[in-house]
């Protein structure tokens, strides 16, 4: 059976902007607009009324901005909805607060939108248009959106199967390395919050280019109360920190003066994505006593190859489950390789890590 077209709502305040994205989606036939907003409080009315698969979602409007009409259609009827951010400091605070409002994605465009930027835009907006289109929109553990092929209906998602190894508890974590992807700002302060101030170092390999990190870390300060921040080259690691490594780079633990745990940034232009989990990991095992790896939502597998390098040597490697993530590609990947030792819930995690954070 064919499938029916993916309907895409577009809010934008900008006419040229509605016009843009229309061009790029409206020459694939699996894409079909079916509304128009130019401000926030039009498009909740118009996502109630069409019930669009996905929804484009400009970040400043007039009237009721990205931020609030998100959460407005989330607490109504969760819907994709797909932020276009300007690749601004002010642009993306906003972001970051509409994907933890419940936005699953973003794509930037510079502020003057040139010709290069439609060509990269044009091609990401497409690729995920159709990512969002075709998947259950997973908050917590429940399906709750009608999928295109017709298929509905409120249901649990089963752990997917993956090998589980036996791992003993750690004398004294000393730190947490974390992986996380497509939706960490919505999911990780929620891990934050359960688990409150722990007494080693926490280092954040978070998906996002370099704009995003520093508004990123400050939302998660001013949300948990917890000492987070983007992180910098020779940073020392202190307990009770939360360290965001810096967006577009990459994340290596090291030894400063006196044995102090350090980070040193730097780009890996072999790495696939940045800041890479696989490349935080691997510093971690081979530079720490009791280190503890955490992955959580995200898509593809990075951080399996890292938690390798930590399953050789015996540490845990904790693994949020892949039906509480909103992409789980990344749990399942390292269970399919057989290099996780827990497969948990957040809360779980939060309590393992506050657990072992307290370990003699």
């Amino acid at each position: 059976m064919a499938l029916r077209p993916i309907r895409l709502l577009i809010v934008d305040d900008s006419g040229f902007m509605r016009i843009a994205i229309r061009k790029m989606v409206e020459a694939d036939p699996e894409i079909q607009v079916v509304g128009e907003a130019r401000n926030g409080v039009a498009g909740v009315n118009m996502a109630r009324e069409l019930k669009p698969d996905v929804i484009t979602m400009d970040v400043e409007m007039p009237d009721m901005d990205g931020v609030a009409a998100t959460r407005a259609i989330m607490a109504e009827r969760p819907i994709p909805v797909i932020m276009v951010s300007s690749v601004t400091q002010k642009g993306a605070q906003t972001t970051v607060e509409a994907l933890t409002a419940g936005a699953v994605d973003f794509i930037s465009k510079s502020s003057s939108f040139v010709q290069l930027d439609i060509v990269q835009i044009d091609r990401e907006l497409r690729e995920k248009i159709h990512y969002w289109g075709r998947r259950p929109l997973i908050l917590g553990n429940r399906d709750i959106r009608v999928a295109p092929d017709g298929g509905s209906g409120v249901r649990s998602q089963p752990v997917q199967s993956g090998v589980v190894r036996v791992c003993p508890r750690p004398q004294r974590m000393d730190l947490v390395v974390v992986a996380i992807s497509t939706g960490g700002p919505r999911m990780f302060p929620l891990l934050l919050k359960a688990m409150g101030r722990i007494e080693c170092p926490m280092v954040v390999a978070q998906h996002m280019p370099a704009v995003y990190t520093a508004s990123f870390a400050g939302h998660l300060m001013s949300d948990t109360g917890l000492d987070v921040r983007e992180g910098a080259d020779g940073m020392e690691l202190t307990p009770g920190s939360i360290t965001i490594i810096p967006g577009g780079t990459d994340g290596y633990i090291g030894h400063g003066i006196g044995g102090k745990k350090v980070l040193s940034v730097r780009l890996d232009r072999n790495a696939p994505i940045h800041p890479n989990g696989d490349l935080l990991f691997e510093s971690a095992a081979r530079v720490t006593q009791n280190p503890v790896a955490v992955i959580m939502t995200g898509m593809g597998a990075d951080g399996s190859a890292g938690a390798r390098k930590f399953a050789d040597k015996g540490y845990p490697v904790l693994v949020q489950t892949p039906d509480s993530c909103v992409v789980g590609g990344m749990p399942q990947a390292a269970m399919d390789v057989g290099v996780v030792s827990h497969v948990l819930t957040i809360d779980e995690i939060a309590a393992k890590l506050r657990d072992w954070g307290r370990a003699a």
